[in-house]
């Protein structure tokens, strides 16, 4: 499985780090991670970092394959 999760802002270089696993991209005012999901265990523990470094989650979602 591939997901996006879009964050608000422009997440640091520092922070994006913490997704070593994801790629990123910069666009509109938000940060675009995107990249492999394993399985629920890994989706729910990407989501609990991003919780963690009070990253305001704009969007998820699973892309085509």
């Amino acid at each position: 499985m591939r997901y996006e999760i879009r964050v608000d802002g422009q997440m640091s270089e520092t922070l994006t780090k913490v997704f070593p696993e994801l790629d990123h991209v910069v666009m509109s005012g938000q940060t675009v991670l995107f990249g492999p999901v394993i399985d629920e265990a890994h989706l729910y523990g990407l989501l609990a970092r991003c919780q963690s470094l009070g990253l305001r989650l704009l969007e998820m979602r699973q892309l085509p394959e």
